[in-house]
């Protein structure tokens, strides 16, 4: 027998009692070491995981016998029978059992919102650009629409070509998207047995199915702001969703991946972005209408600083080049504290370069990284095989890297393993 679906006619509604169907799947452990299994009840006010929205979470307890709770973890479907994943302590609960189904509200109303906004906001990008949703994703930490554009679906609409959304694009249909909202749009849900007669409506998108197809329409018919099958909860009307913002556009697979939220997510992202806006603009002693010309002013500073350092760096690796092949040993060793591992290897490069001209090369160059714990070998005269030294060597002080006959790198955990190495090969 299929499970009566209660939030499809009310999604308002909490709580209802229900009687156990079948119990399977018993004494499963969950992660917290208590005892899970799935319930099947003859009604539901849970809604199972689908149409890209997670499912209701909660309780069900007895209404008959004691105050035990068990906490329904998981709700899925399965052929129009609707599975709740429980956990708790023995007695579990036995067919033919009433109980009270509670689901969590806060965690209902946060999916209505953050489903609606999406119906919305693919409304706008539809009918504003003829851009299409090929996926939706409500997840945890954020909410993602794909959108895709069809020429043909342009044509129909009147609208000019475009492939991939701009942010300019992006403000348009979030602009429309809140004016739903502020309008307070209604919000029905239609039920159809047949796929001919759900055609009937104005959908944005085709059927994907051919019988008991819901329709959920926000905005009155003929022209409503958009209609399309589904099968999540929602808000009765459009101003419940309280905000939509979009926080950022990335192309993916030949679409446009829309990051978004809605409602009491969104005022959340808001506060917290305005909220390090702020922290930032107290450090930069400047306040937040400030702040984008405080930020340009710094990062030419930073340009300015940069060009000098790179200036004294490139004169620095010279002079140490130079002086490493004017030395007149045959192995050397220098330690640098206040360079990169890359400014090192320019040393390196500098070193070939110059060593042409050279009255006589070092055997064996080692050059190291203090802060990284990190050595640079060369053999500027191309007798000792450095990535041979490294191979043989490096391992035995836990060391890793390799390279070529005239170059190779070795790293190490820590500067006793460093010393450790540079020791034995310098003692070969």
């Amino acid at each position: 027998m299929k499970t009566t679906k209660l939030f499809e006619n009310n999604t308002y509604l909490t709580s209802c009692t229900a009687v156990v169907q079948d119990v399977s799947d018993e004494h499963l452990s969950a992660d917290n070491g208590e005892q899970m299994c799935r319930i099947v009840f003859d009604r539901t006010v849970f809604f199972p995981e689908g149409g890209g929205q997670s499912c209701d979470v909660g309780t069900v307890k007895f209404t008959e016998h004691g105050e035990q709770v068990f906490n329904v973890n998981d709700v899925q479907e399965e052929h129009g029978i609707i599975y709740h994943t429980i956990s708790g302590s023995a007695p579990f609960p036995a067919p033919g059992d009433e109980m009270m189904l509670t689901i969590n509200w806060g965690h209902r109303f946060d999916n209505m919102q953050r489903h609606l906004g999406e119906h919305i906001l693919s409304g706008a990008f539809y009918r504003l650009f003829g851009a299409v949703n090929k996926g939706f994703h409500m997840g945890e930490d954020y909410m993602t629409i794909d959108l895709g554009f069809d020429h043909d679906i342009q044509d129909r609409l009147g609208l000019p070509h475009a492939d991939l959304v701009t942010w300019k694009m992006a403000e348009e249909a979030e602009n429309e998207a809140n004016r739903v909202i502020w309008l307070d749009a209604p919000v029905t849900r239609s039920h159809f047995d047949r796929r001919e007669e759900a055609e009937k409506m104005p959908l944005r998108k085709k059927l994907a199915f051919d019988e008991d197809i819901s329709i959920v329409t926000v905005g009155d018919l003929p022209e409503p702001y958009d209609c399309v099958a589904c099968c999540g909860t929602h808000p009765s009307s459009a101003g419940q969703v309280g905000i939509i913002k979009i926080y950022k556009i990335e192309p993916n697979k030949g679409m446009s991946r829309i990051y978004l939220e809605c409602g009491q997510r969104a005022l959340r992202h808001y506060q917290k972005r305005l909220n390090d806006m702020y922290d930032i603009a107290c450090d930069m002693s400047c306040g937040l209408e400030d702040l984008k010309e405080k930020y340009e002013i710094a990062q030419q500073k930073t340009r300015v600083l940069h060009d000098r350092l790179s200036g004294m760096t490139r004169r620095v690796v010279a002079g140490e080049a130079g002086s490493i092949l004017a030395s007149g040993k045959k192995t050397e060793i220098r330690y640098y504290d206040d360079l990169s591992t890359d400014d090192i290897l320019s040393i390196i490069k500098q070193i070939d370069r110059l060593k042409k001209s050279s009255a006589g090369c070092p055997s064996l160059v080692l050059l190291i990284n203090t802060n990284e714990n990190t050595i640079i070998l060369a053999s500027p005269d191309e007798s000792s095989d450095c990535g041979k030294i490294v191979k043989e060597n490096a391992p035995a002080f836990s060391g890793r890297g390799g390279g070529k006959p005239q170059t190779a790198r070795a790293m190490f955990g820590t500067p006793d393993d460093l010393k450790g190495f540079i020791s034995r090969i310098t003692s070969l």
